[in-house]
C-alpha cells in the first residue's frame, strides 16, 4: 500500500474515534449531527474538493432516505395498526392457548418471531409483556417450574425480537444495509430467515431453559404484573420505535380472527418472497412475473401490508377514522430520529466513497486477507457497543465495507447484510435503551439483566455470524 493509502486509513480511524467521542462524551451530540460533522471533517481531511463535499453529503443522505425512508414509515404505521387492532395479541394468545408448560418457551418465542416481523424490538416486547406476564403468573400458580417463569418466557421473546430487528428486512437496519450493499431483497430475506431460525432456537428457548433455574428470584413488581396482565387490559405501543411506552389504559381489542391477524403480519414478507421466486422461475417478459416483481418491491409490499392491516383494524377493532389517524401520526414521531441517523449514515458512506477512503479500505482488506463478512460484523459490533446505537453501527459499517464487494448483489452481499445486522446486536449493555427496558420491565438488577438481555443478544450476534460464515461456503 502507498503512503496515501495509509493516510486515508488513518483519517478513517480518527473519524470513527471522533464519532464515538461526540456521541459518548459529556457533549452527548445527537448521532445525526455527529455523523454529519464527521462526514464534513473526513471529506476535508481526505482532500475532497469543498465544491463537491456538500453534494456528496446531500447525495448520500438523500439517496439512502429515498430507498429506506418511506418503507420505514409504512412499517412503523403497520406495526401500530397491528397493535391497536389486537392482531398481535390474537396471534400470541392463539399460539400459547392450552399448551403444555414445557412447550410454552418455544411457543412464546414463535409468537415473538411472527410479531417481530413488522415491529421494532422495544415495541414488540411491550406488546408481548401482557402475554408473558399472564402466562408466567399462571405457571407460578401451578408450580413445578424450575427457576423464574418470567425468565423462562422472557428470554425466547428477547431472542426472537432482537434477531428479527437486526437481521431481517423490512426492519430499518437490515434494509439500510441491503440498500447500501445493493443486496437482493428476496435473497436477503431468505438467507436471513435461514440464519435466524437456529439462532432464535439456541439463544431463546435453549438458553432460557439453562438460565432460568439460575435466576430464581427474577419477578416484576406485582403491581406492574397486575397492570399488564389484568383480565381486561392490553397495553398498546405508544409509538413504533425505540423507547416506546405502553398505554396501559387501552382496552384489549379482540375482534380480529387469528387467520386475518397472521395474514396482516405476513403480507409484506410473502410479497417479497414471491418477487424472488418470480425473478428466479418466470421469464422476464412474463406479465405475471412483472406484476410479482412490482408487488415485491419493499415500498409496495409494505404499502400492501399497511392497507390490509388498515382494513383489519376497521373490521376488527371498531376504531373510528379519527382515532386511527391520530394513532398513525403518533407512530411516526419516534422514527424521525432513526430516519435522520440513517440519512447521516448515508452521507458518511458517500463521503468515504467520493474521497477515496473506500478504495483504501478495499486495498487494505485485500492485502490483509480479511474475511469481509467477519469484518462487517466486527465493525458493526464495536460501533454499536461504543455509540449505544445499533443503527449507527449498521449504517457506518455498511459504508466502510461496501467498497469491498464492488457492485454488490449475490449471496455474499446478502450474507454481509445479515452479519452486519448481527454485529449491531452484540454486547447490548447500559448504553442501549433496550437493556433498560428489559431490566425495568422484569424487575431485574444489573447482574440479572446482563445475564439475560446482554447475553441473549450477544448469543444472537455470534450465532448470526456463525450461520452467515457457514452459508458463505456456498457463495
Amino acid at each position: 500500500m502507498t503512503a496515501h493509502t495509509w493516510w486515508l486509513l488513518l483519517i478513517l480511524t480518527v473519524a470513527i474515534a471522533a464519532l464515538i467521542y461526540l456521541i459518548n462524551s459529556r457533549l452527548r451530540v445527537h448521532p445525526f449531527v455527529a455523523l454529519i460533522l464527521v462526514s464534513v471533517g473526513t471529506g476535508i481531511a481526505a482532500g475532497e474538493p469543498a465544491s463537491k463535499l456538500a453534494g456528496s453529503i446531500e447525495e448520500g443522505a438523500g439517496g439512502t432516505l429515498g430507498d429506506v425512508g418511506v418503507t420505514l414509515a409504512l412499517g412503523a404505521m403497520l406495526g401500530r395498526l397491528l397493535s391497536d387492532s389486537g392482531a398481535t395479541d390474537t396471534i400470541a394468545r392463539a399460539l400459547v392457548a392450552r399448551a403444555e408448560p414445557r412447550r410454552l418457551p418455544w411457543l412464546v418465542g414463535a409468537a415473538a418471531f411472527v410479531i417481530g416481523v413488522p415491529m421494532f424490538f422495544e415495541v414488540g416486547l411491550i406488546v408481548l409483556l401482557p402475554l408473558i406476564f399472564s402466562v408466567a403468573r399462571r405457571m407460578e400458580g401451578q408450580g413445578g417450574t424450575k427457576g423464574s417463569p418470567y425468565v423462562l418466557l422472557g428470554v425466547p421473546a428477547i431472542a426472537s425480537l432482537s434477531t428479527l430487528h437486526g437481521m431481517l428486512p423490512p426492519h430499518p437496519g437490515p434494509l439500510t444495509a441491503m440498500t447500501g450493499l445493493h443486496a437482493d431483497l428476496g435473497l436477503t430475506l431468505g438467507v436471513g430467515i435461514v440464519c435466524a431460525v437456529p439462532t432464535v432456537i439456541l439463544a431463546g428457548p435453549v438458553y432460557a431453559r439453562w438460565i432460568a433455574p439460575r435466576l430464581p428470584d427474577v419477578a416484576p413488581d406485582a403491581e406492574l404484573v397486575a397492570q399488564f396482565a389484568g383480565a381486561e387490559r392490553q397495553p398498546a405501543a405508544a409509538t413504533s420505535g425505540p423507547g416506546a411506552q405502553a398505554d396501559t389504559d387501552a382496552p384489549r381489542r379482540t375482534g380480529v380472527p387469528t387467520g386475518l391477524a397472521v395474514a396482516a403480519v405476513l403480507v409484506p414478507v410473502v410479497l417479497m418472497l414471491l418477487r424472488t421466486l418470480a425473478e428466479t422461475v418466470l421469464d422476464e417478459s412474463s406479465g405475471l412475473g412483472a406484476a410479482l416483481v412490482f408487488a415485491g418491491e419493499p415500498l409496495v409490499a409494505m404499502l400492501a401490508g399497511f392497507v390490509f392491516a388498515l382494513g383489519v383494524t376497521f373490521a376488527g377493532s371498531g376504531r373510528s377514522g379519527e382515532e386511527t389517524r391520530a394513532s398513525l401520526t403518533d407512530s411516526l414521531k419516534s422514527i424521525a430520529a432513526i430516519l435522520l441517523i440513517i440519512g447521516g449514515g448515508g452521507a458518511f458512506k458517500q463521503v468515504l466513497q467520493d474521497s477515496g477512503i473506500g478504495d483504501a479500505i478495499a486495498s487494505a482488506a485485500e492485502g490483509a486477507h480479511i474475511n469481509v463478512i467477519l469484518l462487517g460484523w466486527l465493525i458493526a459490533l464495536l460501533l454499536s457497543l461504543t455509540t449505544g446505537s445499533a443503527t449507527v453501527g449498521i449504517v457506518s459499517a455498511t459504508g466502510i465495507v461496501a467498497p469491498l464487494i464492488g457492485d454488490g448483489g449475490g449471496l455474499e452481499a446478502s450474507l454481509l447484510v445479515v452479519a452486519i445486522g448481527a454485529g449491531s446486536l452484540g454486547l447490548n449493555y447500559v448504553n442501549h435503551a433496550g437493556f433498560w427496558l428489559v431490566k425495568e420491565s422484569f424487575g431485574m438488577d444489573l447482574g440479572q439483566a446482563t445475564k439475560t438481555q446482554t447475553v441473549v443478544q450477544t448469543l444472537v450476534s455470534v450465532l448470526g455470524l456463525a450461520m452467515a460464515l457457514l452459508l458463505s461456503v456456498f457463495a
